[in-house]
């Protein structure tokens, strides 16, 4: 993520480095809808990456997923470092995006499959942060480098990113695979020592045998409920709902596009571009003031580690839209100066310039509330047989709505102003509403747990259930848990460990029921 989050940010510095646009000749107003391609283009790479992950995820396995997406990114950073034309450069950033979607559609699902429910939400979190740490990073080289002229001031800030690929090829062989795609997969007994030493206990712990069993039980029954891909695309979910597929592939979907719709990227990528045009800066104090935010940045998402689990994922949507929604209403008051007929310009330049600690208090907002949560969401609300399937669909919808973003900005900022304020606060403004009203919380649950509610509960409107929408545990699913670790503790590891598997279950009984101990007496 450290990798994606450079990826992100080195580029908004490279556009508006001198040598950079002479090099690929776009200087002046006429390249500016070029510029904004070139950025852009980018996402849409992405976007395909994650719709192959749709494939490569459930056929290769989380780990060899990323090492290919690493790969490709490779080839297209090399591409990009030696281009001298805008052909290649679009052609190296499509493929980079390729790579880079495929990770990011890849990497969420692998790291909640992986972690225990008490780490899983601040795992993630963790994960954006290192996605912010290397938007950081990248602001900062560019800066330094800002000082330089020739090549190097933009080819080495563009080059560093293979350093982050360099330390993904040496590690990733070495991480565990997911024990829910090994199961998946009929890799059963390899599943089971991970989910042994992942949480440090035997492979006969009774609690690793009641996880292992509550995985099964939701293969099984996805293999009998899920939705083909036909049947999706006509609107099509089973006769009774079966597990709301389609509602949770949208719910997934949507806190991704929202992310972006946010506005995160009006700035990620053009927050240099923003204070020279909106409030007037000069090159060099622009690019140190973008440095300095996204030091800010990172410090105070800082704050949504501890609280992801404590406050919930709903709660840290709505209020970090409600945040988000207030800055970008100030901004555009303060940006509209610039622009009022008859205002003296030096006091429209003094007034444009306080919107910079409102840019500033958005990333804080955004850092707390919509940074980690929306990446974490859909492989929460999921089932197991759509994870991979969901956390794709649900990148793409990131990239696709980020690539509209990117490649709107620079041309709406010239052609609207301060107009082009007012979009991002009024959708800010919509999702306190979307959040409170269609969300589940996902917060201290298993991922079996969402199994669960959405076979019992098909209630679009969601905040009518308490239990849906409690940051807590729902007591029914703690006593269920503890019943099954009671029933796996009275009953043989080695006869539970041949009952637990996919087959011994779907050959003994036509619909999915709760295990009796009578049944592994069978054995």
């Amino acid at each position: 993520m450290t990798l994606f989050g450079y990826d992100q940010g080195v580029f908004g510095g490279v556009i508006v480095t001198p040598d950079f646009l002479d090099t690929l000749n776009l200087n002046g107003p006429e390249a500016t809808s070029t510029i904004s391609t070139v950025t852009a283009i980018y996402d849409i790479g992405c976007f395909f990456g994650a719709v192959v992950a749709f494939w490569l995820g459930e056929k290769l396995g989380r780990r060899n997923t990323v090492l290919v997406g690493t790969s490709i990114m490779t080839v297209g950073a090399i591409l990009q470092i030696s281009a001298y034309s805008v052909a290649q450069m679009i052609v190296g950033r499509v493929i980079a995006g390729i790579g880079n979607g495929i990770n990011t559609a890849t990497a969420p699902v692998w790291q909640s499959e992986t972690s225990q429910i008490k780490w899983r939400g601040k795992l993630v979190v963790i994960e954006m942060i290192l996605n912010i740490a290397g938007f950081s990073l990248s602001n900062w080289m560019t800066y330094g480098f800002s000082f330089l002229s020739g090549p190097i001031s933009w080819r080495f800030p563009l080059a560093f990113q293979l350093v982050f690929m360099g330390v993904l090829f040496g590690t990733t062989p070495w991480l565990p695979e997911s024990p829910r795609w090994l199961i998946a997969h009929d890799h059963e007994d390899e599943a089971f020592q991970i989910i042994a030493d992942l949480e440090d206990k035997d492979v006969n712990d009774p609690w690793v045998l009641t996880q292992h069993k509550e995985i099964v039980y939701a293969v099984e029954y996805e293999r009998k409920n899920a939705v083909g891909w036909m049947d999706l695309l006509r609107g099509k979910s089973g006769a009774q709902g079966g597990t709301c597929t389609i509602r949770r592939l949208l719910l997934g979907a949507g806190t991704q596009a929202m992310q972006q719709l946010a506005g995160i990227n009006v700035t990620s990528y053009y927050l240099p571009t923003v204070l020279i045009s909106s409030v007037g800066l000069d090159n060099k104090l622009a690019r140190l003031l973008a440095a300095c935010n996204s030091v800010s940045y990172l410090l105070f998402s800082l704050i949504a580690i501890p609280n992801v689990e404590r406050w919930g994922r709903r709660r840290l949507m709505i209020f970090g839209a409600a945040g988000q929604c207030m800055c970008y209403l100030i901004i555009t008051i303060l940006i509209r100066y610039t622009e009022l007929p008859g205002y003296p310009a030096d006091q429209a330049k003094q007034v444009a310039s306080a919107s910079i600690a409102f840019f500033f208090l958005y990333y804080v907002f955004f850092g707390i509330g919509w940074q980690g949560v929306p990446w974490l969401y859909p492989v929460e609300i999921n089932s197991l047989s759509m994870r991979t399937k969901g956390a794709a669909i649900g990148t793409a919808s990131n990239w696709i709505f980020n690539f509209m973003v990117v490649e709107i900005t620079p041309i709406g900022i010239q052609s609207l102003g301060w107009k082009f304020y007012i979009i991002w606060t009024v959708l800010n403004a919509s999702f306190v509403p979307i959040v409170y009203i269609f969300y589940p919380e996902t917060a201290d649950r298993t991922l079996e747990d969402m199994d669960r509610l959405f076979r019992e509960n098909h209630d679009v409107l969601i905040f009518r259930h308490k239990d849906a929408i409690s940051p807590k545990r729902p007591q029914a699913y703690v006593e269920y848990e503890k019943s099954e670790v009671r029933r796996a503790s009275s009953v043989s590891p080695e006869a539970l460990r041949k009952m637990s598997r996919v087959g011994q279950l779907m050959a003994m009984r036509q619909e999915p029921k709760e295990l009796e101990v009578g049944d592994f007496e069978k054995v």
